[in-house]
């Protein structure tokens, strides 16, 4: 597997297919095998980078304070490495918010945008409460206390009613979780600026995700996206929660590959250097 280092972190990332790029970013506390459904429909046609956040899957641990803006910086260095010099970047819940983000400080860097599942608000005063207990409640006691409520955060209703599997895997993944590591993801996340008023500037080619039963993200949230981008599409899946590229694979993979192939294989997308 491929890594560069940045700021003395090792990032880790895969780099699978050929043809104009799309790089993944996935949700805080889960890792880039959030993405295999649809890295399997894509790499038969595009390059794809699929990139493990710092603090999360193979990458290094990040044990002092970064922003989003950091992540952002992250990803174009695993792009440099690769010599890419433009992308579709799709990313989820944060993933989504460091996207935005790259989209506003390096638009040369992004062609396309998928968001999923994200925002592009500041945390608000209640959840920036629930934030700081969760953060002080994993460093005292570790995870596994905090294990049950993160489930319904993460996964829908219907998950959690009928994906049996797939909510034993994530609970897993979130008792495996390095809580040294994620405690500073936890304060890019309260920390994060307000984007929504620059949205407008964003000219690229956008696709708004969101899972119907998405509940700390719920969908207005992604339609106040989809209002401020122009020419902007919003995808609302049904049965589906925060995590909807797991929760719902077929049908987020091909919402993205609809948009893909009508923004990128057009004449509309990106260069690869």
């Amino acid at each position: 597997m491929p890594t560069v280092k940045r700021s003395g972190i090792s990032i880790s990332y895969d780099a699978i297919g050929t043809g104009q790029c799309v790089v993944l970013t996935h949700s805080f506390l889960c890792d880039r095998t959030m993405f295999r459904y649809q890295v399997d429909a894509l790499k038969s046609q595009y390059r794809v980078i699929n990139i493990d956040l710092r603090g999360h899957g193979e990458s290094g641990d990040s044990l002092s304070p970064y922003s989003l803006y950091d992540l952002v910086e992250d990803v174009i260095e695993v792009l440099d490495a690769e010599s890419v010099q433009q992308a579709a970047w799709a990313g989820l819940s944060i993933g989504g918010f460091l996207s935005m983000r790259a989209a506003l400080r390096h638009p040369e860097r992004v062609g396309a945008l998928v968001l999923m599942d994200t925002d592009a608000g500041p945390e608000s005063t209640f959840k920036r409460l629930k934030y700081a207990a969760l953060r002080t409640g994993v460093s005292l006691l570790g995870p596994k206390p905090i294990v049950p409520s993160l489930l319904p955060i993460f996964l829908g209703s219907t998950s959690l009613r009928e994906r049996k599997s797939l909510c034993a895997e994530f609970r897993q993944k979130f008792l495996d979780m390095r809580v040294k590591s994620i405690i500073p993801g936890i304060g890019a996340i309260m920390s994060r600026d307000d984007v929504r008023s620059q949205l407008s500037q964003i000219q690229c080619p956008t696709l708004v995700i969101v899972g119907q039963e998405d509940n700390p993200l719920p969908p207005p949230k992604s339609q106040a996206i989809a209002d401020r981008i122009r020419g902007s599409n919003l995808v609302v899946i049904p049965k589906s929660g925060h995590l909807s590229a797991v929760e719902t694979p077929e049908e987020v993979g091909a919402a993205l590959m609809a948009f893909l192939r009508k923004n990128y294989l057009q004449g509309n997308g990106l260069r690869v250097a």
